[in-house]
């Protein structure tokens, strides 16, 4: 796993083979470990907001995850095996916490969304140990939350929050979570649990997942798309000019 510079950032060349492995050893030797993973948007909004620079700058792995970033990375000379997905990444890593015993929370999505995630994740792990779930609409009272977490003996924690108030929040309570590992997972608990369809394969291996999501929910994402997508085109001419 090597960590590379791009548009400012930090971000692991890795394959999803390779993330693994590290997270299961760190676990296994009881090191703490915190992730994130990197698409276009963040990538583009990390330029502006300072606080989610910093929360992602501190994680220990931080994966390519969207298309966008794949292209343009290797677009400026970067070696880059492929793309880590988040939602991938969380099935490997259930599966793997499986076989190893690990025990996971899940935290964040409607109260009726994480339920059902636990029921989906349990049914397809039958040997995984969920610790414990809660939702996401905890902001009154994070430290109940945090305690809540630390108190079921969790080894993995899953958070499916928006960005970049799950990147802030893991990063304000890192230490106080009793975990050895925390992964934001933004909108997978939806997937999971059925409440968003998830693009088909030829659609993600096109990278036009963006589009996908646009197409579900045009009213909310398509603003939000033409600003991230114009924005990076632009950062990633100007990385290029700029390394030439």
């Amino acid at each position: 796993m090597k960590r590379i510079q791009f548009l400012n950032a930090p971000m692991d060349s890795a394959t999803m083979a390779e993330t693994v492995t590290v997270i299961r050893d760190h676990i296994k030797g009881g090191h703490f470990l915190q992730h994130v993973v990197v698409n276009v948007a963040k990538l583009v909004n990390m330029q502006r907001d300072a606080e989610l620079a910093d929360s992602v700058k501190a994680c220990d792995i931080i994966n390519i995850d969207g298309k966008g970033v794949v292209w343009g990375a290797r677009a400026c000379g970067h070696d880059i095996p492929e793309r880590v997905a988040g939602v991938d990444l969380f099935h490997e890593l259930l599966a793997m916490s499986a076989e190893q015993q690990f025990s996971v929370f899940l935290l964040g999505a409607k109260p009726e969304v994480v339920a059902r995630t636990a029921e989906v994740v349990q049914k397809q792990n039958p040997q995984l140990n969920v610790a414990g779930y809660h939702h996401g609409y905890f902001w009154d009272d994070e430290q109940a939350v945090v305690e809540k977490i630390k108190a079921s003996g969790a080894q993995l924690l899953f958070v499916a929050i928006t960005s970049p108030k799950k990147e802030n929040f893991i990063n304000r309570w890192q230490d106080q979570l009793g975990v050895n590992f925390v992964m934001g997972v933004g909108g997978t608990f939806d997937v999971v649990a059925g409440k968003v369809k998830r693009a088909p394969k030829w659609m993600q291996n096109a990278g036009l997942e963006w589009l996908y999501r646009v197409l579900q929910e045009p009213g909310r994402m398509w603003k939000r798309y033409l600003v991230t997508n114009s924005r990076f085109a632009y950062l990633l001419m100007k990385e290029r000019m700029t390394n030439r």
